[in-house]
């Protein structure tokens, strides 16, 4: 790898400064943005009342597969972690393809923060203000403005990390107070319990709605963030300790909060509204709409200015993390040199950070709507999910010797079911949406067909051999999401329930596949002496057990609720 200049691509000059309270914060920053502003509406209009089993569903999925990746994380503390793993259990293809897909899916929530910001905006009372938003899609304008959003959250990310964590710090707190004071506010202004069972009773569109809401009314969207502490990891003090306690205590945190929200919408929305039915409802600021609609003006204002801060805070989060996701792509060898550069000074991998601000203002170009880039985020981000099953179980078959701060007992239980519920959300998305996404996996392999095929044919095969699984996997759930329930989009050749099963016993069979076919990888055998290097501190981390340690140790002194503690 190369360096050149005042830069490095070594994640060493990552500086090792956050703790279990910054790495939260960081989490739960990710996790509450956007989502919660549109996602109890979305909910309610696919699955109505139901919609709160939905959100709970939803933390179950993102549960399961974190423990999994929490593992992963905390043996390989280095940035931009979330597209290495599958690089080191089964090499470059199932490494890129697993890496694309984490990518795509995290990047596009940075053009889709700013467009909620724009679209709360378009509900102001002003002519200029209503024009920025057309009910599907932003105008020229609402482009113009989410555009300057974007180079703001760049731009903090540019100059040092520090003025982010003070930013993120301030941001962090008011994301969890004002979703927690609106849920609040309209159950006490307004909570009609007839809601519950008007317009068709709990579920008035059957439980194929709750589990297609799961999977694109942003709920996937919204839980995704438990990944900005893993993708920090090289800057974590202690990642055996902090990175598992900032993961689950990120989603936990969220799902009482995203729960509260949706009972609280549900009970909001006035008896007129529902004349329509649940997919009737059509409010472009759900939550603000609904606090001028009870008289809690105050709190309407307080949401238009939280629809800037959430997203705000969110997106300069993500363009931090999709940045050490860029360089670990090229240390896996999947982009040149440059993108791997760190600035000495600060700490900040800026090629990278140029190169995701072009990704998003391309996506905010095409998908110009939240719900459009909700659909894709959630979808891309289920294919993300999948390898960390299969890696964290590989490679404790694979490479067994190598340190494990963490290391939870349940993991062979864990991963199948993390593996079956990953599969059971990308079907529930529902077709030809889950083909359509799969189809933009496979447009990145020209990318790695460009760095692999040089490579000796004997060393090509292996790759080759180990990333079959992979692709086969995503053909197969393509096909699997065509022939379905027609209640998922498909044809309808599998009936109801026996498609469940089907897409189960299938995880399961890709699962196994999967674990057998790692094996001892360049990548692998690059970290190994990584992490045997002297200084390296994942020789003297304590392993921690099921319960993750309640050392008193290494905490933070200082919220800083960002990338720094200093």
């Amino acid at each position: 790898m190369s360096t050149s200049g005042p830069t490095t691509a070594s994640h060493h000059h990552y500086r090792r400064s956050l703790g279990t309270i910054s790495l939260t914060a960081v989490g739960l920053g990710s996790i509450i943005g956007s989502g919660w502003l549109f996602g109890a509406e979305r909910a309610a209009r696919l699955a109505g009342p139901a919609s709160i089993v939905a959100w709970v569903i939803g933390a179950a999925v993102a549960l399961a597969i974190a423990l999994t990746y929490a593992e992963l994380g905390s043996m390989f503390p280095k940035a931009g972690g979330m597209v290495r793993f599958g690089q080191y259990s089964h090499g470059s293809l199932t490494g890129y393809l697993a890496a694309w897909a984490n990518w795509i899916a995290i990047v596009s929530v940075i053009p889709g923060e700013a467009t909620a910001s724009v679209q709360y905006m378009s509900s102001w009372d002003f002519d200029w203000a209503r024009r920025l938003y057309d009910g599907k899609e932003l105008s020229t304008s609402g482009l113009a403005l989410a555009s300057v959003l974007l180079v703001g959250y760049f731009a903090l990310n540019w100059f040092a990390i520090t003025l982010f964590a003070k930013t993120n710090t301030a941001i962090t707190v008011f994301k969890v107070v004002v979703p927690a004071l609106t849920a609040g506010s309209l159950i006490l202004a307004h909570l009609d319990t007839g809601n519950f069972q008007a317009a068709g009773g709990f579920a008035p569109n059957g439980w194929s709605s709750v589990f297609t809401a799961v999977a694109v009314s942003g709920i996937v969207w919204a839980y995704n963030g438990f990944q900005s502490p893993l993708n920090l990891a090289g800057e974590a003090r202690d990642p055996g300790k902090s990175l598992p306690k900032a993961v689950i205590g990120s989603i936990v945190i969220a799902l009482v909060i995203y729960v509260a929200l949706q009972i609280a919408f549900l009970g909001a929305i006035p008896a007129g509204d529902l004349a329509g039915g649940w997919g009737g409802l059509g409010y472009n600021s759900p939550l603000a709409d609904l606090s001028l609609a009870w008289g809690l003006n105050w709190l309407a204002l307080l949401l238009y200015a939280d629809a800037f801060v959430s997203p705000s805070g969110t997106g300069m989060i993500y363009a931090a993390t999709t940045s050490r996701m860029i360089h670990g792509v090229q240390e896996n060898g999947h982009l040149p040199s440059i993108f791997g550069r760190v600035d000495l000074k600060t700490g900040i991998p800026r090629p990278a950070l140029l190169l995701n601000l072009f990704i998003a203002f391309l996506f905010l170009a095409v998908f110009r709507g939240w719900g459009s880039l909700a659909e894709i985020v959630s979808v891309a981000t289920v294919i993300s999910y999948v390898i960390g099953p299969v890696a964290v179980m590989a490679l404790r078959r694979l490479a067994p010797d190598l340190p494990r701060p963490v290391k939870l007992r349940a993991m062979p239980v864990i991963a199948p079911v993390a593996m079956v519920f990953g599969s059971l959300v990308l079907y529930w998305a529902r077709w030809p949406l889950t083909g359509k996404v799969i189809v933009l996996m496979a447009a990145g392999l020209p990318i790695w067909a460009w760095y692999e095929l040089r490579k000796p044919l004997a060393e090509l095969k292996s790759h080759l051999k180990a990333g079959a699984w992979m692709v086969g996997y995503l053909f197969v759930m393509a096909g699997v999401s065509w022939a379905g329930g027609s209640e998922f989009g498909g044809r309808g050749y599998l009936p109801s329930g026996w498609d469940l099963l089907v897409v189960t016993l299938i995880a399961l069979a890709f699962y196994a596949w999967g674990v057998r076919s790692a094996w001892n990888s360049p990548a692998l055998e690059q970290v190994r002496q990584e992490l045997a290097a002297p200084g390296e501190p994942d020789e003297s981390r304590p392993s921690v057990d099921a319960d993750f340690g309640t050392g008193s140790g290494g905490e933070d002194v200082v919220f800083s609720g960002g990338l720094s503690a200093h």
